[in-house]
């Protein structure tokens, strides 16, 4: 009768473990409140978009991709069979 009434309270501990874990009450807030940005923030922002877009005009194009088999493996072997038919 012991034994049970022990096994069942180690039961409903490591059961209650995880609920425990979820209360809300004592994790993090996922949502906090933020104030509104204030002006100086919003033209900070808008100056480094600006400088980002600036400097990814910057890049050259990429160019086509290397192709290191691309001398072993014929070109298109059913482009030129359709041509022939």
């Amino acid at each position: 009768m012991q034994r049970k009434l022990i096994q069942a309270c180690v039961i409903v501990t490591l059961l209650t473990g995880p609920a425990f874990a979820q209360n809300s009450s004592l994790s993090v807030p996922v949502n906090p409140q933020k104030p509104p940005p204030t002006k100086e923030e919003i033209e900070k922002q808008k100056a480094a978009d600006r400088a980002y877009n600036a400097a990814m005009q910057k890049i050259p194009d990429k160019k086509s991709s290397v192709d290191p088999w691309g001398n072993i493996r014929p070109s298109s072997p059913s482009a030129s069979k359709n041509k022939q038919q």
